[in-house]
């Protein structure tokens, strides 16, 4: 079924797109930006604290897992509570409380104060991306969703990019004032959050209707798309329990999206660890952390390409198809590179593929659900598939403990999910019309 405006023009749609492009998905993408350096940037102070501490490999694995068991829990309440009180209140509230907890990292000393903190970070960052992509779908109907989303995701890849060379810096503050440079890094990361969460509350519109940004047309444009998309008889249009637990499509998005966490967060968390080993102890805690950079820049740029394309077929399910199946193959290469650039360009090639597929996926998951559905929906499969974040890094550093410091079991189970995640994909099927979004997924 294609959507179709009610009141409008071909015109108007690239004007809105356009405008949401400028002036609203750079606004988010900072914000986010934030929430992956607050989230991630224990894989960067990893090295020093794991040493600092005494930590092994298997205590470090399980800390950084406990994070996605407090999202897990938070996720769906999150985003529903979102859906009653708006946007800008509960994003704001979300940015101060992880910047909060995320800085009182720095206090950890041992692995009950670690698992600790990064469950109650998961409990605060919980509902912030998905509640991001559910906030996009206030503003943009499905036939053009992937753009705005891939742009989104692009965007950030690029401004994380300074993620890694951030972190090499704060490291590199190691003694100053007392404090180890891993504190550093966890203070100076989290603090700007709280900031932007104040920012957040005063600016941020909750939806196109206070977006004095867009004229009138405009807004009746969104109002009237957004409407008849809701009309689809291929959306979901309410979620329960039942529903998500019952709802074939919702279930196969769910398969995808864990097997592929599990495989995705089990060398991410090791990421930094694993081209140190490879470079024979060479390279210095601060320069494995800037050279971070060249994954991401690929990542990012591979993501814009894969976005216009995906716009321009239609075909979503390929790029999911194909994207997760090169991240793969990059995890297998990780394991015969000789040597610690090899390692950058094989974690660069799994980035390429990772990324390409995100904005494709992500699209399918929204579009997906009806407007009554999204709030509940999006972060369900989100929260569920999510827990692949906790079963990766506590499967890596297990498997790394028990094989005497050794990485490559881990990359292969690691590989194996990627393309598991990609064989599931095949069973999207395609749209007769290729600006169909709704039927990309259909019961089986």
């Amino acid at each position: 079924m294609t959507v179709t405006p009610q009141s409008g023009s071909a015109e108007i749609e690239r004007a809105v797109v356009r405008k949401i492009l400028w002036r609203l998905v750079p606004c988010l993408a900072i914000l986010y930006v934030f929430n992956m350096l607050d989230r991630g940037n224990v894989a960067i102070a990893a090295i020093a604290m794991k040493r600092d501490l005494h930590f092994s490999d298997g205590v470090y694995g399980l800390g950084a897992g406990m994070f996605f068991i407090g999202y897990f829990l938070f996720e769906v309440p999150s985003n529903l509570i979102m859906e009653r009180v708006g946007a800008r209140p509960w994003i704001a509230r979300i940015m101060i409380s992880w910047g909060a907890v995320s800085s009182a990292t720095m206090f950890v000393h041992t692995p009950l104060s670690f698992n600790a903190l990064r469950f109650l970070l998961g409990l605060a960052e919980a509902g912030f991306y998905p509640g991001i992509i559910l906030y996009l779908t206030y503003w943009v109907p499905g036939r053009v969703r992937t753009q705005v989303i891939a742009r989104f995701l692009a965007l950030t890849s690029i401004l994380g990019l300074f993620g890694g060379p951030l972190g090499g810096l704060l490291l590199k503050l190691n003694g100053q004032l007392g404090l180890a440079g891993w504190q550093w890094l966890f203070l100076l990361e989290g603090l700007p959050t709280i900031l932007l969460g104040f920012v957040v509350l005063k600016f941020l519109p909750n939806g196109p209707e206070q977006a004095r940004w867009l004229s009138a047309e405009e807004k009746s444009w969104i109002t009237d798309s957004l409407v008849q998309e809701a009309k689809s008889a291929h959306s979901v249009q309410h979620l329960s329990l039942r529903v998500a637990l019952s709802d074939p499509r919702i279930l196969h998005l769910c398969l995808i999206f864990i097997v592929t966490s599990i495989g995705l967060n089990a060398i991410g968390f090791f990421g930094p660890q694993l081209i140190q080993f490879k470079s024979g102890g060479t390279w210095s805690d601060s320069y494995v952390a800037t050279i971070g950079i060249i994954p991401a820049l690929v990542g990012a740029i591979a993501m814009l390409i894969a976005a216009n394309h995906s716009d321009r077929t239609g075909n979503r399910r390929n790029h999911v198809v194909y994207g997760y199946l090169i991240a793969g193959i990059g995890y297998l290469l990780c394991v015969y590179a000789p040597n610690a650039p090899w390692v950058l360009v094989a974690l660069s090639l799994n980035a390429l593929g990772e990324r390409s597929a995100a904005g494709s996926y992500w699209t399918l998951t929204s579009n997906l659900m009806g407007a009554r559905a999204a709030a509940g929906g999006i972060a369900f499969i989100n929260s569920v598939g999510n827990l692949g974040g906790f079963i990766g890094p506590i499967l890596m550093g297990q498997l790394k403990q028990r094989t005497f410091g050794s990485y490559t079991p881990g990359l292969f189970i690691a590989a194996a999910l990627l393309m598991l995640g990609a064989l599931s994909a095949c069973r999207l099927r395609r749209p007769p019309a290729a600006d169909s979004e709704q039927n990309l997924v259909t019961p089986e």
